[in-house]
């Protein structure tokens, strides 16, 4: 194995099995990976303050339900460059009004309100990037 540089070897006959392998298993390497904890990294520490002098101050909780993007894409708050935004803060909005637009994949898909309420907040950035599950509004 270490003359040709195998790593697995797998030979049946119809009377008996062999298997040589050499180092690690990939497979179980990756299952025990998957399986393990991910942790959240560390909030960023504005440049220029140490660590030790950054306040400890807990954020205030932010006001009314959260609207989360369900999918990975540009996001736009309105359905062209010259039209008007669909929501602004302070609007009034109904189940089934489009709210904002999430392009992926050249495909605009349109965002609709799953309850009806009041946009206290635009918490998305217009024409940027949205992970899947990132908090796009504020509604109560």
């Amino acid at each position: 194995m270490n003359e040709h540089g195998l790593t697995h070897f797998d030979l049946t006959r119809q009377d008996f099995h062999i298997k040589l392998k050499k180092g690690g298993d990939l497979d179980d390497l990756r299952g025990l990976l998957a399986s393990l904890p991910t942790a959240a990294a560390p909030a960023p520490v504005p440049v220029g303050i140490p660590a030790a002098a950054a306040p400890a101050q807990a954020a205030p909780a932010a006001e009314g339900a959260e609207i989360n993007s369900p999918m990975v894409g540009t996001f736009y708050q309105k359905p062209a460059p010259d039209a008007p935004d669909f929501v602004a803060v302070g609007s009034t909005v109904s189940v089934g009004q489009t709210l904002c637009i999430i392009e992926a994949m050249k495909v605009m898909n349109e965002i609709k309100a799953e309850r009806s309420g009041t946009i206290c907040a635009i918490v998305a950035e217009d024409c940027t990037p949205v992970q899947y599950g990132d908090v796009l509004f504020r509604i109560k």
